[in-house]
């Protein structure tokens, strides 16, 4: 188990991502930069299908202010990858997401991080709050 003792338990929100071919890079794993790719999968599939994200028209958008990654396991391709999403911190207008990325079956994570989304306008990009339908998806998440 890494030095971490992050679980699946830990983690309230799941979604299945499949590594592809493109992610692996020249030593024959998923390179690094592409673990924020699944990061930012997770969260913004729960937000459009749990929060009612309107990424197109919606009022307000998250834009990430800060992202953080702690490898543990090699991951790659074929592997199937399940993304498990917490909240950390829920503000006003931020959030603080916490995610851990398992090879499908596996008991311990190949990667934990964060990542914070500050909810703006869309047209004047100044802090807002986070829209309630949203809010409410994102507090179903948040840990004890």
């Amino acid at each position: 188990m890494p030095e971490n003792a992050e679980t699946r338990g830990d983690y309230g929100h799941w979604l299945e991502i499949p590594t592809r071919w493109m992610d692996n890079d020249v030593y024959g794993h998923v390179n690094n930069v592409v673990y924020y790719s699944y990061f930012d999968t997770v969260i913004n599939a729960y937000l459009i299908e749990a929060g009612k994200l309107d990424i197109e028209t919606g009022p307000a958008i998250g834009l990430c202010v800060e992202s953080q990654c702690r490898y543990f396991k090699s991951l790659a391709f074929p592997d199937r990858i399940d993304a498990g999403l917490r909240v950390g911190k829920l503000g006003r207008s931020s959030v603080r997401y916490e995610i851990g990325l398992f090879r499908s079956g596996d008991g311990a994570p190949a990667a934990v991080g964060h990542f914070v989304h500050v909810f703006v306008d869309r047209d004047g990009r100044r802090p807002t709050p986070i829209p309630e339908p949203m809010r409410a998806a994102l507090a179903r998440l948040a840990k004890p």
